[in-house]
């Protein structure tokens, strides 16, 4: 068993710059990065919106660390999405970003999968704009992409399995124009940034059918985070 070991600073500890309005604040200062964590012990649907293709069900299921089940019904091509209610992420020269997620199909191979950040859309399976994971029916193969307008440019991170999780995560440095990808804790990929967007983006999650079988994606936790640009950050 492990022991968990703590270093105490009773006075507190801060990011905040030296003369800024929270240089005494004894905690890190939350407005240097704008972020959206969710660990799915609740699941609010009036926060998303939804879209989909026949009866798609979600839900917070049972299992430790909160998970939110996206359920499609068993008809071919038939969508399960959510999109949080507004494009509220933008990638900033000079800034970087984060994305980092924990999630499991039940058909590694059946299932269609989109997760990250897109355009708004009711059809999240065809991104123009976005950084995001892919993952196409009749295939395990796992990408991360980024577009522009249509102009994709992809790598490929690794192959899934049915029923297992896998940790991904994505750090985006805009000025480098690279991405690094992360999967289960390691490096496995950089992805160059040519076709970066410069649209805002919806946090999306979204599984298709690609048989005539109902699919379960489901996820653990979703953490998307962009540095705030110094105007927005004085």
């Amino acid at each position: 068993m492990s022991k968990i070991t703590t270093t105490n600073f009773p006075q507190g500890v801060t990011n905040a710059a030296i003369g800024s309005v929270l240089q005494g604040f004894g905690d890190a200062d939350p407005t240097v990065f704008h972020q959206y964590f969710n660990d799915f012990d609740t699941f609010n649907a009036g926060d998303w919106t939804g879209t989909a293709t026949g009866a798609a069900a979600n839900a917070v299921t049972a299992g430790d660390g909160g998970l939110l089940g996206m359920v499609n019904s068993a008809a071919n091509n038939d969508l399960d999405s959510l999109q949080l209610k507004a494009a509220s992420f933008a990638f900033v020269a000079g800034q970087q970003a984060w994305i980092k997620t924990r999630f499991s199909l039940s058909s590694a191979t059946n299932a269609a999968l989109t997760i990250g950040l897109i355009q708004t859309t009711t059809t999240p399976l065809v991104v123009t704009d976005g950084l995001y994971l892919s993952k196409a029916a009749a295939s395990t193969q796992l990408t991360a992409k980024v577009a522009k307008a249509s102009a994709i440019s992809s790598v490929n991170i690794g192959a899934m399995a049915d029923a297992t999780f896998i940790v991904v995560g994505i750090h985006v440095n805009v000025d480098e124009q690279v991405a690094k990808v992360y999967v289960n804790g390691n490096k496995v990929a950089q992805l160059l940034l040519t076709n970066l967007p410069v649209a805002n983006l919806n946090l999306t999650m979204a599984v298709a059918n690609g048989t005539a079988a109902a699919n379960t994606l489901t996820v653990d936790y979703i953490h998307v985070a962009t540095e705030r640009p110094s105007t927005q950050n004085n």
